[in-house]
């Protein structure tokens, strides 16, 4: 860990952090405060939270071969915890082909359409399915073109109503699929939402930032924007050998115009909620300092929970919750989007989370009764405990992975202005 000083944080320094933070966060997002004043630091009144939703949506992602139920799951919580009463509900429209295609090539969007209507999906040809990535990580599967549209269409409905300042937050929890390349599926993701939601942001902002929280590294997204200045990436993520999708490391900085402007931060197994929160707010006060966004997308993947199948990190809720809040806390336009976590109840627990951060209320402790509740067992709490897993990432690695990137952050000054 590092200081402003680039010196190595002590134990105690981290436990005052953490507590400082979260009695910060919890000050601001008390319950026991009327919603129309509560959070004022973070949410202002007369700013309204629009969370995009239909059953269509639900009903499609529901079905997704590798995550079957988690979209009712987390939808079902938010609608428990009497949460919908706080956010603007926006129905999504299907994306058009001509808006998929800004993006992904017109061949692979068609070999998509062909799928998704085809009667008998076992007679597709699987040379022509392995040339768009369609293999066990993303099978061919029915309908497959109308849910993938759908998902990115719901992430640029969230991003029209930022363009159009209808709300300072947008929510679409169903979206987040950042592996998806221009021409082929990857990583259980089909078509790249995120992307196409920073093109639509980029109508009216000209300096988007793209922060990830996934486990996994955000290539797709950064291999689309790889080569400009205009939309900053930054993944915080698991780098490790043979661990998916093996992008990501420290030196993946960008090319051409875009140099500098693809932050990675790869961390080790075990990390937990007191090393994380360093070294995303050194990290993330220089990207802001450097780059001065006018619009923050955040992929709030939360398969880095204690808990998840993937098994690495160590993270609890108020990991996930302090890095929303340190956005918050900028009052700029906010995208939130989901993307992997595997342990249902956990992934559900963890964006409902968020959602009432957004709208500045505190959850209860239990979760109330409602269509999943028997899923929360066996303690039915809304909290994740934190795992136990060997730490190994050493203060003297994440002290340097904080100094590199600041150091390639401050090279980025002389085009947008002095830092600060």
């Amino acid at each position: 860990m590092q200081n402003s000083q680039g010196q190595a944080c002590n134990t105690s320094e981290q436990v005052k952090l953490e507590s400082n933070s979260t009695s910060e966060l919890n000050k601001n997002t008390g319950q026991e405060t009327k919603h129309e004043n509560a959070g004022t630091s973070v949410l202002d009144s007369d700013q309204s939270v629009v969370y995009v939703h239909s059953q269509q949506l639900i009903d499609h992602c529901n079905q997704l071969p590798r995550i079957p139920e988690r979209a009712g799951m987390v939808h079902s919580l938010i609608e428990a915890l009497d949460l919908l009463q706080f956010l603007v509900v926006v129905a999504p429209t299907q994306a058009a082909e001509e808006e998929v295609t800004k993006f992904h090539s017109r061949d692979y969007v068609e070999f998509l359409q062909r799928i998704n209507q085809h009667e008998d999906v076992e007679k597709i040809d699987p040379e022509d399915a392995e040339q768009y990535g369609l293999t066990y990580d993303c099978p061919v599967q029915q309908g497959v073109y109308d849910c993938a549209a759908l998902v990115a269409g719901a992430t640029m409905t969230a991003a029209e109503a930022l363009c159009e300042g209808r709300c300072r937050i947008a929510i679409n929890w169903c979206g987040g699929w950042h592996h998806a390349q221009r021409s082929e599926a990857s990583g259980f993701c089909y078509i790249n939402d995120i992307v196409l939601g920073i093109l639509k942001l980029r109508q009216k902002f000209s300096r988007v930032l793209y922060v990830d929280l996934d486990l996994h590294h955000g290539d797709g997204v950064e291999n689309a924007f790889n080569t400009t200045s205009h939309v900053m990436t930054v993944s915080f993520h698991k780098h490790d050998v043979g661990f998916f999708p093996g992008s990501g490391s420290i030196n993946d900085i960008g090319s051409r115009g875009g140099k500098y402007y693809s932050v990675n931060v790869p961390l080790k197994d075990g990390i937990g909620d007191t090393e994380f929160f360093q070294v995303f707010r050194r990290v993330m006060t220089s990207v802001r300092e450097c780059y001065n966004p006018e619009v923050v997308v955040c992929q709030c993947g939360a398969d880095g929970l204690a808990g998840d199948p993937m098994s690495s990190f160590n993270l609890t809720l108020t990991s996930y919750r302090y890095c929303l809040y340190f956005l918050m806390m900028w009052k700029i336009p906010l995208l939130l989007l989901g993307g992997g976590g595997y342990h249902y109840a956990n992934t559900a627990r963890c964006w409902a989370s968020l959602t009432a951060l957004t709208v500045a209320r505190k959850p209860p402790q239990d979760v109330p009764d409602h269509k999943y509740f028997p899923d929360y067992g066996p303690d039915y709490e809304l909290t994740v405990e934190a795992g136990n897993r060997k730490n190994h990432n050493t203060s003297s690695d994440l002290a340097n992975t904080c100094r590199i990137v600041t150091e390639n952050l401050q090279k980025i000054k002389g085009l947008l202005g002095q830092c600060q």
